[in-house]
């Protein structure tokens, strides 16, 4: 065994099985400045070339989570818990499930991200919010879990910044969809947190990054079995999303869809049936519920008694929003100058979507970014999407477009029109839960 980078790229480059040590000096040095980009890229393409094991992973994970700040809530009170997804369409489920589980009785200090290709981030949705603080200091993320019970912040410098290093590295080479490299960088960041249990959301279809349901298994299994390994309870529920999760995708429209949600103004929806089943799974964990059962129904009376809200509006409040928010949203929350349905190319039912092209509707729009440095558009958007299954006549809006301008808006409806397909006869939908991975 041998401590010397380039010793360790050999090793897994010809298909070896690295020792934890050998990991953890790597990373270390990674994090220290004491590897070159050359070397990092060439780790990552021989991880993405010859894979890893569960032991493997479990180190790289590990090494990965002690490379910074490592945070403790052993004075909180509370069960400390959090949920991960791998990116989708119209998903804003952390927006809601953070607060309705914290008024349940869990601490939350869910660690986000910003948008990825087609996909939407929560920190840009947030960032809609004027005032909302994403980055505050550990003191103000720390008072906000303690005082309301949850804070949705993103990444600190200090939390897991190998990660972010090795991440930057995989992007421009083509090393970003390797299992065992997503895998440490899902969990290093939730183990820094400090969580004591997670759920993850894995999402499968034409708007996921893992196009097959087998895909989807695999990611799973290997996020669960190494989050277990690292000593973090976890489960995984695999989701569909071969059509947006909510009816609005963009920053301020998914952020008036959260306000909607938490006043139970979207019950029955494939939004309600996700949102509630992760809370559910939260709270078993947590042994706040004994079954899946019991841990829906604290969700639902979380709420229906407007205790969510509640929760939702203190933490705005906190990290520097508004205090009158919800009950002045439209005051705070950007408008488009140009709103339009998308009319319905003939009559029939909504069968198909292409979902990914209408995620990237929304960056041309100017609601996601092309390259990092892009600026966000946060009224730009699409609200008012019909579900899959519902049957439509010729010109009925099955969607509205939020634009900046009048070329913007007729471009966008053209590009989403041509998203959907129209059958003859009802189809089957997929429901919006397909397996669970523990």
């Amino acid at each position: 065994m041998s401590l010397i980078p380039q010793e360790i790229i050999r090793r897994k480059r010809d298909g070896l099985s690295l020792e934890p040590q050998e990991i953890g000096a790597f990373i270390d040095a990674l994090s220290k400045d004491g590897i070159s980009e050359g070397q990092a890229a060439a780790f990552a393409m021989a991880v993405f070339f010859r894979g890893m094991n569960r032991d493997e992973m479990v180190a790289l994970t590990l090494a990965m989570r002690d490379s910074g700040d490592v945070l403790s809530w052993s004075d909180i009170g509370r069960p400390v818990a959090d949920k991960h997804s791998t990116g989708g369409v119209g998903d804003n489920v952390s927006l809601m499930l953070a607060p309705i589980v914290a008024a349940c009785g869990l601490a939350v200090p869910m660690i986000s991200g910003r948008g990825l290709g087609h996909t939407g981030g929560t920190l840009d949705k947030l960032e809609a919010i004027p005032g909302y603080d994403v980055m505050p200091d550990e003191a103000l993320f720390r008072r906000t879990v303690q005082s309301v019970g949850c804070a949705i912040i993103g990444q600190t410098g200090d939390l897991a910044p190998a990660d972010k290093r090795l991440y930057a590295i995989r992007d421009v080479t083509a090393t970003v969809d390797s299992i065992p490299l997503i895998t440490a960088s899902i969990l290093s960041k939730k183990l820094a947190a400090g969580l004591e249990t997670l759920v993850l959301d894995v999402k499968v279809g034409n708007g996921a990054f893992m196009q097959s349901l087998e895909d989807a298994r695999i990611l799973a299994r290997a996020l669960v079995d190494v989050a277990v390994g690292a000593g973090l309870p976890t489960s995984a529920l695999i989701t569909d999303m071969n059509q947006p999760l909510g009816d609005a995708t963009g920053n301020a429209v998914e952020i008036v869809n959260c306000l909607e949600f938490l006043a139970g103004r979207k019950a029955g929806t494939r939004l309600e049936k996700v949102v509630l089943s992760f809370a559910a799974e939260m709270l078993v964990q947590a042994r706040k519920a004994a079954t899946l059962e019991e841990g829906e129904a604290l969700a639902s009376a979380a709420l229906s008694s407007g205790r969510a809200m509640e929760v939702f509006a203190r933490m705005v409040s906190a990290l520097g929003g508004p205090s009158d928010f919800i009950d002045n949203p439209s005051r705070y929350l950007a408008s488009a100058p140009v709103i339009l349905p998308v009319p319905a190319a003939r009559s029939g039912w909504l069968a198909s979507c292409a979902t990914r092209d209408l995620g990237m509707a929304v960056v041309e729009l100017g609601g996601g970014r092309t390259r990092p440095s892009d600026t966000i558009n946060p009224a730009v958007g699409i609200s008012d999407i019909l579900p899959l299954g519902v049957r439509v006549e010729k010109g009925e809006p099955i969607a509205v477009v939020h634009a900046a301008s009048s070329e913007d808006v007729e471009r966008a409806i053209r590009r989403i029109e041509g998203c959907y397909g129209i059958a003859d006869s009802a189809p089957e939908i997929a429901p919006p839960i397909l397996e669970r991975i523990t």
